[in-house]
């Protein structure tokens, strides 16, 4: 099969984080048993009780070779663009595959799909691993599983694999991302009719606090600690919202909620800013916890691994992205660098394609890169 093939079917499946994608990792996990592989699977429910798998595959015997890391899950398309096609109806149009997931990044599956589909039981002499990731969208929930617990990606990392996260990256090497870290302070009122005076408002202990959160905003924006000019932009958007839920404005707010989202580039530490939030939070008498740690992702630009990366997909340079991955859940992998087919400007939209071109090159890259690391002799 080709990867249009493959993406088309993977598409099919509603796998947006709120709901499970047990159903799509099936269908996954049917294909690569068809290809010859062996799969560890870890399941586990979500803090809302919906049951979310993990896949994890090897073919081949012995530990190096190549590893691939996906997510199954993605994003919600409640504004979907088309009305003769609904955002799990793949459709073909000028070149180009539509539908939520084809970018990212159920495209990149497929075309992985693809290429293990060209290289036969004899070629290979290191292992090709595959995997596939719940909850990569709402906070790398699968990941973590995966990390903390699979026995195959503990002999990837005793074995040195090569690590590729498939993200779209247009098929560049990508050598570092940002991290990111999710954080929510949380003031509590008693609602009551503004007139009396009864109610507490839960606004008031949350204003020092958004004052805090805006003298870090403005700090990490100039700061040479927080700023990386090897990325765009070169801050961690300290990322400040608020909602205190009130429906009325003549009810006193029982709940003020403050979410900070911001992104640290490696060899930053962000626990300083995570305790200073916390800090002012006790301050002001507020609920605080982290609800989002995913660390960022580097290899040296100037490695043996990114050089090799970089002959295999014939470019001449390596560079950043300012997004996240799995791979700041799967830091323990020595070696990882983010490439895929698509265009992350395509990615989470209310039209998101692919294009065909991009499949077939991802197809082809991913077969080099397994013959190179997965059956050099």
């Amino acid at each position: 099969m080709q990867a249009l093939d493959y993406a088309r079917q993977l598409v099919t499946f509603d796998s947006v984080s709120r709901v499970s994608n047990v159903p799509v990792t099936d269908a996954v996990e049917a294909i690569l048993r068809r290809l010859g592989f062996e799969i560890e699977r870890i399941e586990y429910d979500d803090e809302n009780g919906i049951r979310k798998a993990n896949l994890i595959a090897k073919k081949g015997t012995g530990t190096g070779g190549m590893a691939y890391f996906a997510h199954t899950d993605v994003v919600p398309a409640d504004t979907w663009a088309f009305e003769e096609h609904g955002p799990f109806v793949p459709t073909v149009k000028e070149g180009r595959l539509y539908g939520r997931g084809s970018c990212d990044m159920k495209g990149s599956i497929a075309c992985m799909l693809a290429a293990v589909e060209r290289i036969g039981e004899g070629d290979l002499t290191h292992p090709v691993y595959v995997t596939c990731t719940a909850d990569e969208e709402i906070g790398y929930g699968g990941a973590t599983y995966v990390a903390e617990q699979s026995q195959l990606f503990a002999e990837m990392v005793a074995g040195e694999a090569r690590g590729i996260v498939g993200e779209p990256t247009v098929l560049e090497i990508v050598h570092a991302h940002k991290g990111v870290i999710g954080l929510r302070a949380t003031s509590r009122g008693r609602a009551a009719h503004s007139s009396t005076g009864e109610g507490v408002n839960a606004n008031l202990a949350m204003i020092p606090y958004l004052a805090e959160m805006k003298a870090i905003h403005d700090e990490t924006a100039v700061d040479p600690r927080w700023r990386n000019e090897d990325f765009h932009p070169p801050t961690v958007t300290w990322n400040i919202g608020i909602n205190d839920f009130t429906r009325a404005t003549n009810i006193t707010p029982p709940q003020s909620v403050c979410t900070v989202y911001f992104r640290p580039m490696p060899g930053m530490d962000a626990e300083l800013l995570i305790e200073r939030a916390k800090r002012k939070a006790e301050e002001c008498g507020l609920e605080f916890v982290v609800v989002v740690r995913g660390r960022p992702l580097r290899a040296d630009p100037g490695s043996p691994f990114v050089r090799e990366c970089l002959e295999v997909a014939g470019k001449e340079r390596s560079r950043t992205v300012a997004y996240g991955t799995d791979g700041g859940k799967l830091t323990d992998l020595r070696h990882m660098i983010v490439c895929g087919p698509g265009d992350i400007r395509q990615a989470h939209t209310h039209d998101e394609w692919i294009s065909l071109e991009q499949l077939d090159l991802g197809t082809d890259l991913y077969e080099r890169m397994i013959r190179r690391w997965s059956c050099s002799r």
